[in-house]
Protein backbone atom coordinates (compact mmCIF):
# COMPACT_ATOMS: atom_id res chain seq x y z
CA UNK A 1 0.00 0.00 0.00
CA UNK A 2 1.45 3.62 -1.14
CA UNK A 3 2.24 6.09 1.72
CA UNK A 4 -0.49 8.32 1.02
CA UNK A 5 -2.59 5.37 2.02
CA UNK A 6 -1.42 5.22 5.14
CA UNK A 7 -3.98 6.38 7.49
CA UNK A 8 -4.57 8.93 9.29
CA UNK A 9 -5.30 11.47 6.61
CA UNK A 10 -4.96 15.48 6.63
CA UNK A 11 -8.44 15.21 5.84
CA UNK A 12 -10.09 12.69 7.58
CA UNK A 13 -13.48 11.20 9.22
CA UNK A 14 -14.31 8.77 12.19
CA UNK A 15 -16.49 6.39 10.65
CA UNK A 16 -20.26 6.25 11.00
CA UNK A 17 -22.87 8.16 9.19
CA UNK A 18 -26.16 9.12 9.30
CA UNK A 19 -28.64 6.25 8.23
CA UNK A 20 -31.10 7.12 5.16
CA UNK A 21 -34.77 6.69 6.53
CA UNK A 22 -35.19 3.28 4.32
CA UNK A 23 -32.75 1.74 6.19
CA UNK A 24 -34.13 2.33 9.76
CA UNK A 25 -37.36 1.49 8.17
CA UNK A 26 -35.90 -1.91 7.16
CA UNK A 27 -33.66 -2.83 10.20
CA UNK A 28 -37.33 -1.58 12.17
CA UNK A 29 -39.11 -4.61 9.28
CA UNK A 30 -36.69 -7.12 10.18
CA UNK A 31 -36.95 -6.78 13.91
CA UNK A 32 -40.61 -7.28 13.97
CA UNK A 33 -40.38 -10.14 11.40
CA UNK A 34 -41.95 -8.33 8.51
CA UNK A 35 -38.85 -9.11 6.26
CA UNK A 36 -35.98 -11.22 5.84
CA UNK A 37 -32.57 -11.36 6.92
CA UNK A 38 -31.95 -11.50 3.35
CA UNK A 39 -34.16 -8.82 2.21
CA UNK A 40 -32.47 -6.67 4.92
CA UNK A 41 -28.70 -7.51 4.27
CA UNK A 42 -29.94 -6.52 0.36
CA UNK A 43 -31.42 -3.00 2.13
CA UNK A 44 -27.50 -2.33 3.62
CA UNK A 45 -26.01 -3.47 0.76
CA UNK A 46 -28.24 -0.14 -1.34
CA UNK A 47 -27.48 1.97 1.18
CA UNK A 48 -23.54 1.32 1.65
CA UNK A 49 -23.19 1.45 -1.58
CA UNK A 50 -24.74 4.84 -1.58
CA UNK A 51 -22.58 5.70 0.87
CA UNK A 52 -19.42 5.03 -0.38
CA UNK A 53 -20.42 6.92 -3.77
CA UNK A 54 -21.07 10.14 -1.75
CA UNK A 55 -17.54 9.38 0.34
CA UNK A 56 -15.69 9.15 -3.12
CA UNK A 57 -17.69 12.40 -4.10
CA UNK A 58 -16.66 14.48 -1.25
CA UNK A 59 -12.63 13.50 -1.73
CA UNK A 60 -12.48 11.09 1.22
CA UNK A 61 -9.23 8.54 1.22
CA UNK A 62 -10.64 6.41 3.99
CA UNK A 63 -13.58 4.27 3.00
CA UNK A 64 -16.34 3.27 5.70
CA UNK A 65 -19.97 1.28 5.53
CA UNK A 66 -21.21 3.85 7.74
CA UNK A 67 -21.56 1.48 10.82
CA UNK A 68 -25.26 0.40 9.02
CA UNK A 69 -24.84 -2.72 9.67
CA UNK A 70 -24.93 -2.24 13.57
CA UNK A 71 -27.30 -0.94 16.40
CA UNK A 72 -24.44 0.74 17.79
CA UNK A 73 -20.82 1.28 17.31
CA UNK A 74 -19.70 -1.10 19.69
CA UNK A 75 -22.32 -3.54 21.12
CA UNK A 76 -23.20 -5.40 18.20
CA UNK A 77 -18.76 -6.38 17.73
CA UNK A 78 -19.26 -7.66 21.29
CA UNK A 79 -22.34 -10.16 20.72
CA UNK A 80 -20.53 -11.93 18.23
CA UNK A 81 -18.17 -13.66 20.83
CA UNK A 82 -19.18 -16.76 22.28
CA UNK A 83 -19.41 -15.82 26.01
CA UNK A 84 -21.40 -12.86 25.28
CA UNK A 85 -25.14 -12.12 25.78
CA UNK A 86 -27.76 -9.44 25.98
CA UNK A 87 -30.88 -8.08 26.64
CA UNK A 88 -33.53 -5.21 26.13
CA UNK A 89 -32.37 -2.10 28.99
CA UNK A 90 -35.11 -1.17 31.18
CA UNK A 91 -32.66 1.91 32.26
CA UNK A 92 -30.14 2.35 29.63
CA UNK A 93 -27.12 4.54 30.33
CA UNK A 94 -26.99 7.67 31.00
CA UNK A 95 -26.63 10.85 28.58
CA UNK A 96 -26.15 14.04 29.36
CA UNK A 97 -30.07 15.49 28.76
CA UNK A 98 -31.33 11.48 27.87
CA UNK A 99 -30.82 7.40 28.48
CA UNK A 100 -29.15 6.01 25.57
CA UNK A 101 -31.77 2.61 25.55
CA UNK A 102 -28.54 0.12 24.05
CA UNK A 103 -28.79 -3.15 24.96
CA UNK A 104 -27.26 -4.69 28.51
CA UNK A 105 -24.31 -6.70 27.42
CA UNK A 106 -22.58 -8.71 29.47
CA UNK A 107 -20.63 -12.40 30.35
CA UNK A 108 -22.72 -15.40 29.78
CA UNK A 109 -19.32 -17.44 29.83
CA UNK A 110 -15.94 -17.98 28.77
CA UNK A 111 -14.76 -15.56 26.17
CA UNK A 112 -13.97 -16.70 22.75
CA UNK A 113 -14.19 -16.37 18.71
CA UNK A 114 -14.45 -18.84 15.84
CA UNK A 115 -15.47 -16.25 13.15
CA UNK A 116 -16.77 -12.64 12.88
CA UNK A 117 -19.36 -10.88 10.95
CA UNK A 118 -17.63 -7.88 10.93
CA UNK A 119 -14.99 -9.57 8.43
CA UNK A 120 -17.36 -10.10 6.10
CA UNK A 121 -18.80 -6.73 6.02
CA UNK A 122 -15.51 -4.98 5.44
CA UNK A 123 -14.67 -7.07 2.19
CA UNK A 124 -18.39 -6.03 0.72
CA UNK A 125 -16.24 -1.91 1.11
CA UNK A 126 -12.99 -3.56 -0.12
CA UNK A 127 -14.65 -4.45 -3.53
CA UNK A 128 -14.82 -0.72 -4.03
CA UNK A 129 -11.12 0.22 -3.07
CA UNK A 130 -9.81 2.12 -6.01
CA UNK A 131 -6.45 3.62 -5.96
CA UNK A 132 -7.06 6.83 -4.13
CA UNK A 133 -9.15 5.29 -1.50
CA UNK A 134 -8.54 2.65 1.31
CA UNK A 135 -11.33 0.84 3.43
CA UNK A 136 -11.25 1.14 6.97
CA UNK A 137 -13.16 -0.96 9.56
CA UNK A 138 -13.68 0.91 12.98
CA UNK A 139 -13.86 -1.49 15.78
CA UNK A 140 -14.75 -0.78 19.57
CA UNK A 141 -11.42 -0.97 21.21
CA UNK A 142 -10.26 -4.12 23.50
CA UNK A 143 -10.64 -1.92 26.99
CA UNK A 144 -13.89 -1.25 26.07
CA UNK A 145 -14.99 -4.37 25.48
CA UNK A 146 -13.16 -5.41 28.84
CA UNK A 147 -14.81 -2.27 30.44
CA UNK A 148 -18.02 -3.31 29.72
CA UNK A 149 -17.45 -6.46 31.38
CA UNK A 150 -15.93 -4.93 34.64
CA UNK A 151 -18.52 -2.02 34.98
CA UNK A 152 -20.30 -1.91 38.73
CA UNK A 153 -23.41 -3.51 37.09
CA UNK A 154 -21.71 -6.53 35.78
CA UNK A 155 -18.57 -7.14 37.78
CA UNK A 156 -20.16 -9.27 40.20
CA UNK A 157 -21.43 -11.75 37.40
CA UNK A 158 -17.67 -10.96 35.63
CA UNK A 159 -16.03 -12.55 38.77
CA UNK A 160 -18.18 -15.50 38.83
CA UNK A 161 -16.80 -16.41 35.48
CA UNK A 162 -13.67 -15.03 35.60
CA UNK A 163 -12.25 -14.74 38.99
CA UNK A 164 -8.86 -13.92 37.78
CA UNK A 165 -9.49 -10.57 35.53
CA UNK A 166 -5.44 -11.39 34.03
CA UNK A 167 -7.40 -14.62 31.90
CA UNK A 168 -10.57 -12.37 31.01
CA UNK A 169 -8.12 -10.02 29.37
CA UNK A 170 -5.62 -12.76 27.84
CA UNK A 171 -9.23 -14.12 26.17
CA UNK A 172 -10.60 -10.70 25.27
CA UNK A 173 -7.16 -10.18 23.31
CA UNK A 174 -7.38 -13.25 21.94
CA UNK A 175 -9.85 -13.10 20.27
CA UNK A 176 -9.04 -9.47 18.80
CA UNK A 177 -5.95 -10.78 17.76
CA UNK A 178 -8.27 -13.29 15.68
CA UNK A 179 -10.22 -10.89 14.33
CA UNK A 180 -7.22 -8.66 13.57
CA UNK A 181 -5.86 -12.14 11.59
CA UNK A 182 -8.83 -12.60 9.55
CA UNK A 183 -9.67 -9.01 8.75
CA UNK A 184 -5.63 -8.58 7.54
CA UNK A 185 -6.39 -11.94 5.38
CA UNK A 186 -8.95 -9.98 3.59
CA UNK A 187 -7.50 -7.72 2.63
CA UNK A 188 -7.83 -4.80 5.40
CA UNK A 189 -4.85 -2.51 6.09
CA UNK A 190 -6.61 0.06 7.89
CA UNK A 191 -8.11 -0.44 11.98
CA UNK A 192 -9.59 2.24 14.07
CA UNK A 193 -10.18 1.19 17.24
CA UNK A 194 -13.12 2.98 19.01
CA UNK A 195 -12.65 4.25 22.74
CA UNK A 196 -14.55 6.02 25.34
CA UNK A 197 -12.96 4.34 28.26
CA UNK A 198 -10.71 7.04 28.58
CA UNK A 199 -13.71 9.44 28.73
CA UNK A 200 -14.84 7.98 31.79
CA UNK A 201 -11.20 8.21 33.04
CA UNK A 202 -10.70 11.94 32.73
CA UNK A 203 -14.45 12.83 34.10
CA UNK A 204 -14.45 14.24 37.23
CA UNK A 205 -16.66 11.41 38.72
CA UNK A 206 -14.59 8.82 37.54
CA UNK A 207 -13.90 7.12 41.08
CA UNK A 208 -17.49 7.30 41.57
CA UNK A 209 -18.46 6.15 38.32
CA UNK A 210 -16.30 3.15 38.78
CA UNK A 211 -16.72 2.66 42.21
CA UNK A 212 -12.96 2.99 43.18
CA UNK A 213 -10.43 5.89 44.85
CA UNK A 214 -7.22 7.25 42.85
CA UNK A 215 -5.31 4.19 42.98
CA UNK A 216 -7.83 1.83 41.54
CA UNK A 217 -8.72 4.53 38.69
CA UNK A 218 -4.83 4.48 38.09
CA UNK A 219 -4.71 0.54 38.16
CA UNK A 220 -7.96 0.55 35.35
CA UNK A 221 -5.72 3.43 33.34
CA UNK A 222 -2.60 0.73 33.34
CA UNK A 223 -4.73 -2.41 32.40
CA UNK A 224 -6.60 -0.59 29.87
CA UNK A 225 -3.60 0.04 28.07
CA UNK A 226 -2.06 -3.21 28.78
CA UNK A 227 -5.39 -5.43 26.87
CA UNK A 228 -5.06 -2.71 23.44
CA UNK A 229 -1.27 -2.99 23.52
CA UNK A 230 -1.58 -7.20 24.23
CA UNK A 231 -4.29 -7.50 21.00
CA UNK A 232 -2.00 -5.16 18.50
CA UNK A 233 0.81 -7.10 19.73
CA UNK A 234 2.67 -9.05 16.33
CA UNK A 235 -0.02 -7.44 14.01
CA UNK A 236 1.52 -7.36 10.47
CA UNK A 237 3.71 -4.02 9.70
CA UNK A 238 1.73 -2.92 6.95
CA UNK A 239 -1.06 -3.13 9.10
CA UNK A 240 -2.54 0.69 10.36
CA UNK A 241 -4.18 0.97 13.69
CA UNK A 242 -5.17 3.96 14.99
CA UNK A 243 -7.14 5.02 18.43
CA UNK A 244 -10.14 7.04 18.23
CA UNK A 245 -11.40 8.85 21.89
CA UNK A 246 -14.28 10.40 22.97
CA UNK A 247 -16.74 11.11 25.43
CA UNK A 248 -19.94 9.37 24.19
CA UNK A 249 -21.86 10.17 21.56
CA UNK A 250 -25.60 9.30 21.13
CA UNK A 251 -28.34 11.64 19.65
CA UNK A 252 -26.32 14.84 20.22
CA UNK A 253 -26.41 14.12 24.11
CA UNK A 254 -22.56 13.20 25.50
CA UNK A 255 -21.44 11.57 28.47
CA UNK A 256 -18.74 12.25 29.92
CA UNK A 257 -16.20 15.77 29.92
CA UNK A 258 -12.60 16.65 31.55
CA UNK A 259 -9.46 17.53 29.53
CA UNK A 260 -7.03 14.55 28.75
CA UNK A 261 -4.37 15.80 31.74
CA UNK A 262 -5.53 12.72 33.30
CA UNK A 263 -4.31 9.91 31.41
CA UNK A 264 -2.47 12.02 29.01
CA UNK A 265 1.04 10.45 29.84
CA UNK A 266 0.40 7.11 30.37
CA UNK A 267 -1.98 7.13 27.24
CA UNK A 268 -0.32 8.72 24.70
CA UNK A 269 3.21 7.41 25.74
CA UNK A 270 2.52 3.98 26.02
CA UNK A 271 -0.43 2.86 24.01
CA UNK A 272 0.86 1.11 20.45
CA UNK A 273 -1.08 2.74 17.82
CA UNK A 274 0.08 4.46 15.00
CA UNK A 275 -2.13 7.77 15.63
CA UNK A 276 -4.83 8.96 18.50
CA UNK A 277 -8.28 11.02 17.12
CA UNK A 278 -9.07 13.27 19.84
CA UNK A 279 -12.67 14.75 20.47
CA UNK A 280 -11.39 18.76 20.92
CA UNK A 281 -14.93 20.44 19.85
CA UNK A 282 -15.53 22.25 22.67
CA UNK A 283 -14.77 22.77 26.40
CA UNK A 284 -15.47 19.72 27.74
CA UNK A 285 -12.26 18.42 25.96
CA UNK A 286 -9.96 20.73 27.71
CA UNK A 287 -7.13 22.18 26.25
CA UNK A 288 -4.35 21.10 23.84
CA UNK A 289 -1.13 21.18 26.36
CA UNK A 290 -1.38 17.24 26.84
CA UNK A 291 -0.61 17.16 23.36
CA UNK A 292 2.89 17.03 24.50
CA UNK A 293 3.09 13.56 26.04
CA UNK A 294 2.60 12.37 22.27
CA UNK A 295 5.36 10.06 21.18
CA UNK A 296 7.46 11.44 18.60
CA UNK A 297 6.08 8.78 16.31
CA UNK A 298 2.66 9.35 16.73
CA UNK A 299 0.16 11.32 15.08
CA UNK A 300 -2.89 13.44 15.82
CA UNK A 301 -6.18 13.97 14.35
CA UNK A 302 -7.66 16.81 15.69
CA UNK A 303 -11.85 16.38 16.02
CA UNK A 304 -12.24 20.42 15.91
CA UNK A 305 -15.15 19.63 13.56
CA UNK A 306 -18.87 18.54 16.12
CA UNK A 307 -21.34 16.27 14.76
CA UNK A 308 -23.78 16.77 17.65
CA UNK A 309 -24.95 20.25 16.01
CA UNK A 310 -25.88 21.09 12.39
CA UNK A 311 -24.58 24.65 13.65
CA UNK A 312 -21.09 24.62 10.81
CA UNK A 313 -17.94 25.54 12.44
CA UNK A 314 -16.40 28.94 10.98
CA UNK A 315 -12.86 28.27 8.98
CA UNK A 316 -11.10 30.97 10.86
CA UNK A 317 -11.92 29.91 14.05
CA UNK A 318 -10.72 26.28 13.09
CA UNK A 319 -7.76 27.63 11.80
CA UNK A 320 -7.01 29.30 14.96
CA UNK A 321 -7.03 25.99 16.96
CA UNK A 322 -4.66 24.12 14.96
CA UNK A 323 -2.59 26.71 14.93
CA UNK A 324 -2.96 26.52 19.13
CA UNK A 325 -2.46 22.86 18.55
CA UNK A 326 0.81 23.16 16.85
CA UNK A 327 2.37 24.92 19.63
CA UNK A 328 2.77 21.22 21.85
CA UNK A 329 2.99 18.71 18.69
CA UNK A 330 4.24 20.03 14.91
CA UNK A 331 2.21 20.92 12.36
CA UNK A 332 2.96 18.46 10.14
CA UNK A 333 1.98 15.49 12.70
CA UNK A 334 -1.44 16.88 12.79
CA UNK A 335 -5.01 15.96 11.01
CA UNK A 336 -8.19 17.56 10.76
CA UNK A 337 -11.37 15.31 11.40
CA UNK A 338 -15.10 15.54 13.30
CA UNK A 339 -14.72 14.89 16.91
CA UNK A 340 -16.81 11.44 16.49
CA UNK A 341 -19.46 10.03 13.95
CA UNK A 342 -22.59 11.26 12.87
CA UNK A 343 -24.38 8.34 13.93
CA UNK A 344 -22.63 6.18 16.53
CA UNK A 345 -26.22 4.54 17.27
CA UNK A 346 -28.57 3.77 14.46
CA UNK A 347 -30.83 6.94 15.99
CA UNK A 348 -27.88 9.46 14.57
CA UNK A 349 -27.34 12.56 15.98
CA UNK A 350 -29.54 15.76 15.69
CA UNK A 351 -28.26 17.45 11.84
CA UNK A 352 -29.36 16.17 8.19
CA UNK A 353 -27.49 14.33 5.58
CA UNK A 354 -27.00 17.99 3.94
CA UNK A 355 -25.65 18.99 7.21
CA UNK A 356 -23.23 16.19 7.34
CA UNK A 357 -21.74 16.50 4.48
CA UNK A 358 -21.51 20.00 4.81
CA UNK A 359 -18.99 19.94 7.62
CA UNK A 360 -16.77 17.50 5.47
CA UNK A 361 -16.89 20.00 3.14
CA UNK A 362 -15.62 22.26 5.16
CA UNK A 363 -13.14 20.06 6.80
CA UNK A 364 -11.23 19.26 3.65
CA UNK A 365 -11.47 23.21 2.75
CA UNK A 366 -9.44 23.93 5.54
CA UNK A 367 -6.99 20.67 5.20
CA UNK A 368 -5.89 21.60 1.75
CA UNK A 369 -5.18 25.77 3.15
CA UNK A 370 -3.52 24.60 6.36
CA UNK A 371 -1.72 21.49 5.02
CA UNK A 372 -1.33 22.90 1.01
Amino acid sequence: MSENKNAPFKYDIVGSFLRPDYLKQARSEYAEGKISREELKAVEDRAITDLIAKQKAAGLIAITDGEFRRSSWHLDFMWAFNGVGHEKTKHGILFHGEPALIDDTFLTGKISLDSHPFVEHFKFVKQFEEENTVARQTIPAPAQFLFQMIIPDNLESTKAIYPNEEELIQDIAAGYKKIIKDLYEAGCKNIQFDDCTWGVCVDPNACFILGTDEAGLQQTIEKLIHINNLAIEGKPEDLVINTHICRGNFHSTWACQGGYDRVAKDLFEKENVSAFYLEFDDERSGDFEPLKYVGKDKKVVLGLITTKSPVLEKKEDIIRRINEAAKYIPLERLCLSPQCGFASTEEGNKLTEEEQWAKLKLIQEIAKEVWK
